[in-house]
């Protein structure tokens, strides 16, 4: 006898799969329920515990933010894919968004600092909200996609040797200066930087700037009385709130501008994957700024406006009178070539991702807050800025101010300052085009 099958039993069978694969499959998660309060709080700590180390005068601390936001955000999207990763996917995995991000974060951190750990295991258990629960999804995800982005930052060159050979002085050649920046005889900063493997850049000199005006030129002699009348020490034309931004500005761009995104993404109610991205964007930006403009830097190798106005009886431009007393602002100049400027290039970087990652466009109004400055170089001593805030109208206004703060300051020449906002531009135009982009 023939055993007869129901018309009706590819249909159950249909059916039943299809229970059985929704049933099984992962729950959907609902990202907009998830705060970023675990990213600001680990973002904070980490840059603490950076400035504590070395004052942020090597990459290291900002490499470390970068890291970490970087595997923060690959393993949210893992869970609910939103944006495009970077270093590491996988599909589908099941696991809390809070505990994934504290232990990604955590991971990470002691990977770099791991003699800070008891600091960190503190931090984490703040986030592990229930002592019965083993996390083990988060545990894991976490592991691979931290495993995942130290694996594409080996060999980085991050902290490379500097490597430079030091020039005859010349009209418009970088000099030593080491009585005025307060360095050993022969040093020179950041030459190692220019070296250094990008996270979003193809290369450390992918976008190459334009040299600087000629010697003789007439925007050399422009931008050189420029800097002699507003920079210096006592000038008579530099205005009360010149000074302020000149000295405002100081704070390093990895420490002023995560503090602000710390703010931001508050002010704005941002999710967890929102702040992820945009916490990972910027960072990764201010890092490649600071790559792209000292390979810049080292390949023009101009000098200083200390230099240039001490000097100037030699530079064999008739229009420009030396002053063997001229000093700036703040009565230092950093131990590296001038052109253009990091610290224009870093802040317009970051500003250009703000603009794109919080939705707002670039016109915006907010308000930026630093305390305290170094009253002269690295290590020097603070001093209190009054009022310590700034207020803004766009993050171009911002990251053009910043660029322009150090003509004030008497550390760059107008076209260091305009050639650095224009590359830190497009540095962040770069960044926000490519990487961790929305998904369609």
């Amino acid at each position: 006898m023939k055993n007869s099958i129901s018309p009706f039993y590819p249909l159950f069978v249909f059916v039943l799969c299809a229970f059985l694969w929704y049933g099984c499959s992962p729950k959907e998660v609902d990202v907009t329920k998830y705060n970023p309060e675990v990213l600001n709080a680990w973002n904070q700590k980490i840059m603490e515990v950076a400035v504590e180390e070395d004052g942020l005068l090597t990459l290291k601390g900002l490499r470390t933010t970068s890291m970490v936001h970087i595997a923060i955000h690959d393993a949210l999207n893992s869970i609910a894919p939103v944006y495009r990763s970077y270093a590491f996917t996988e599909p589908n995995v099941q696991g809390n968004p809070t505990a994934t991000a504290a232990y990604t974060a955590y991971l990470v951190a002691i990977s770099q600092y791991p003699d800070k750990k008891a600091e960190f295991d503190k931090l984490l258990h703040l986030w592990l909200p229930d002592p019965d629960d083993p996390y083990t999804n988060s545990k894991a995800l976490a592991k691979k996609s931290m495993e995942a982005v130290l694996e594409k930052r080996q060999q980085d060159a991050w902290n490379g040797e500097a490597e430079y050979t030091w020039h005859p002085m010349a009209p418009g050649v970088y000099a030593e200066f080491n009585e005025h920046s307060g360095t050993p005889e022969g040093f020179i900063f950041g030459s190692g930087w220019a070296k250094a493997k990008p996270f979003m850049l193809p290369s450390s000199d992918h976008f190459r700037s334009p040299p600087p005006p000629e010697i003789q030129s007439d925007a050399y002699t422009r931008a050189f009385n420029e800097v002699k009348a507003v920079g210096g020490t006592q000038s008579q034309t530099r205005t009360v709130d010149q000074a302020h931004l000149a000295m405002w500005w100081k704070d390093f761009v990895e420490n002023s501008h995560n503090r602000l995104v710390r703010e931001l993404v508050q002010k704005e109610k941002l999710n967890l994957w929102e702040a992820a991205r945009l916490y990972a964007l910027m960072n990764m930006a201010v890092y490649d700024a600071y790559v792209n403009v000292f390979d810049n830097k080292f390949h023009y190798n101009h000098w200083r406006p200390y230099t240039a106005i001490r000097w100037a009886e030699h530079d064999e431009n008739p229009d420009t009178e030396p002053d063997l007393e001229w000093n700036n602002l703040h009565q230092h100049t950093y131990a590296f070539p001038s052109y253009p400027s990091a610290h224009g290039t870093a802040s317009s970087a970051a500003m250009k991702t703000l603009a794109h990652t919080l939705g707002k466009g670039n016109n915006y109004e907010f308000v930026m807050v630093t305390g305290e400055v170094d009253s002269a170089g690295p290590f020097s001593e603070k001093v209190q800025m009054d009022p310590p805030t700034r207020s803004f109208t766009s993050f171009s206004q911002a990251g053009l101010e910043a660029s322009m703060s150090r003509i004030y300051l008497g550390i760059h020449f107008r076209y260091d300052s305009e050639e650095g906002h224009r590359l830190g531009t497009e540095i962040g135009k770069f960044a926000v085009e490519n990487f961790l982009t929305p998904l369609k």
